[in-house]
């Protein structure tokens, strides 16, 4: 009870101190906000009395705790404010968004899974021999090439020279593929090396030895063995980088089209309208907590020795027994 408190409390503080860096970017922005939202509304030149009666919608005119006060509160009640540059409440901008959003990552980061166990699991089954060796050399393509150049190659190749897919995606089942295999790319080759040294170390066991005896194979004991005790610190690779791969979706959006938030964000910042920057920043970090929350937990079910661990005072040494 206590770890999951202490977990909580922490995720609070990280969620607290995201919250007053990404108020500090909105504040510190340059322009008036005022004008800027008149300007979307098709008031290219305000009249004074337009711009101080929007200053006061926005709340522009209170000091500065004040302002942050407001727009935490409004940040835990889902509203991030207003879009400089459409006028409209940024969750509705995003909310339409969010679909092909979803949409793309969910893809993306099932098939970077099942990319990261085939390599890594082909590196450990035979370690510094050809399958090793490809699969590292491919984990090191996917991780130097940037993801913008992997999409333009994918366009290039793929799609124009070779007719597989389509060019501009429409942000259906239809057209995910591609993108979502080039956001997967780089997350997939460091999930599987981090996979493949833990296989190994666990292949170390003493217990693998009894198995090898009775009759198991290579790939049993990967399987049955081996990746359950290698799981803890793959799981939370893919806790820390599912939030990587939202991070990651304005890219890969902007290179394919793809009509997301993030693309929708990469637009917003060549428009300087820092409600929607800070907004996705928000949002980013937020999927960020909550996904290493729930690999905390994943991770204490499958080894209790984590649990154990965790629930064990300071000052209460190892092997120490309780009366």
């Amino acid at each position: 009870m206590h770890a999951v408190l202490r977990r909580l409390l922490h995720a609070a503080v990280t969620l607290a101190g995201a919250g007053i860096l990404i108020f500090g970017m909105l504040a510190a922005s340059p322009g008036d906000p005022a004008r800027r939202v008149l300007h979307a509304r098709g008031v290219t030149e305000p009249r004074p009395s337009a711009v101080a009666a929007m200053r006061e919608r926005l709340g522009l005119d209170e000091p500065l705790p004040v302002r942050f006060w407001e727009w935490a509160r409004g940040a835990l009640t889902g509203d991030l404010g207003v879009s400089w540059q459409s006028g409209r409440e940024v969750v509705e901008e995003f909310a339409t968004r969010l679909p092909a959003t979803l949409r793309l990552t969910a893809t993306a980061l099932l098939l970077a899974i099942l990319l990261a166990l085939v390599m890594g699991m082909m590196s450990a089954a035979a370690p510094n021999r050809w399958p090793d060796v490809l699969a590292r050399t491919a984990a090191l393509g996917m991780l130097v090439v940037p993801g913008f150049v992997l999409g333009v190659l994918v366009l290039d190749v793929l799609v124009i020279r070779w007719g597989f897919g389509r060019v501009i995606a429409d942000g259906t089942w239809g057209t995910v593929f591609l993108p979502a295999l080039t956001l997967a790319l780089s997350s997939a080759a460091g999930w599987s090396r981090v996979l493949q040294a833990s296989l190994l170390e666990a292949g170390s066991a003493p217990f693998l030895w009894v198995s090898a005896a009775r009759g198991a194979g290579r790939w049993r004991q990967l399987w049955l063995h081996q990746l359950p005790n290698a799981a803890p610190p793959f799981l939370t690779m893919i806790g820390l980088g599912a939030a990587g791969l939202l991070g990651g979706a304005p890219i890969v959006e902007s290179v394919f089209t793809w009509p997301g938030i993030g693309r929708y964000t990469v637009q917003a910042i060549t428009a300087r309208d820092m409600p929607v920057v800070t907004g996705f920043t928000l949002v980013a970090v937020s999927v960020y907590v909550l996904t290493s929350l729930v690999v905390d937990a994943l991770n204490s079910v499958i080894d209790p020795r984590l649990r154990h661990r965790t629930s064990r005072p300071n000052n209460q040494p190892r092997g120490a027994m309780t009366s």
